[in-house]
């Protein structure tokens, strides 16, 4: 399988929709968080894909009175995931990762990038938004690798100021969200997925309620 990288999220979605029957069901935003958890500690899409796949063809396998509750979460499939990454990653060596290609043109990254950068402006951002701007496009178009890189280091910063000026009670009450919506898939979990997990779904919250933009290029 060719992984489009930028298309990760996509490429997940219709994928465990497909694999559910049901191609109306809409992610959670446990979901999208464990999505990013998984994008970014490197998670190849083709495990993904094939641990949706083995999950599902588990939770068929069972007597039909044990399918009453129909598959609601990606997390229900991270331990298939997970044995998945490992079979691939014992099967097949190591190998220097392709040179990836937009799926979109360079106006379109130019016209995302001022878009956040002028609501971070307004946001009061100007550092960040002077950052954004900063960015050498023409350059960075042909080296998309370096230019998520560099998009992601100022939206680490984002989120960092986020937390830093978060109330406890705004903590609190998204740990008590996650806490409520992971609650049947803990147990399927390491702590070390758990940890990952939390930050992405505290991160997504916080940028959620405070109306900023996300910078990847995953979300152009």
């Amino acid at each position: 399988m060719t992984e489009n990288y930028f298309n990760y999220f996509t490429e997940i979605e219709e994928h465990f929709q497909r694999a559910r029957g049901t191609g109306l069901f809409l992610l959670s935003p446990l979901d999208w968080a464990l999505i990013e958890a998984w994008k970014n500690s490197g998670m190849p899409l083709e495990a993904v894909l094939r641990g949706i796949d083995a999950a599902f063809v588990k939770w068929r396998s069972r007597p039909a009175q044990a399918r009453i509750h129909m598959v609601n979460s990606l997390a229900y499939c991270t331990q298939a995931i997970a044995a998945e990454a490992q079979a691939m990653a014992n099967a097949t060596p190591a190998a220097s990762k392709p040179q990836t290609t937009a799926p979109f043109a360079y106006d379109d990254i130019r016209q995302f990038v001022a878009r956040n950068a002028a609501v971070l402006e307004n946001a009061g951002h100007t550092d960040l938004a002077a950052s954004l701007i900063a960015l050498d496009l023409d350059s960075l178009f042909g080296d998309l690798e370096q230019l998520e890189q560099r998009l992601t280091s100022i939206e680490d910063k984002m989120i960092a100021r986020l937390r830093a000026d978060a109330s406890e009670d705004a903590l609190f009450e998204a740990r008590r969200a996650l806490d409520q919506n992971l609650k049947p898939y803990r147990g399927k979990m390491t702590a070390d997925q758990l940890a990952m997990l939390e930050k992405q779904f505290l991160d997504r919250r916080l940028l959620e309620t405070s109306g900023l933009p996300r910078l990847s290029l995953f979300y152009l």
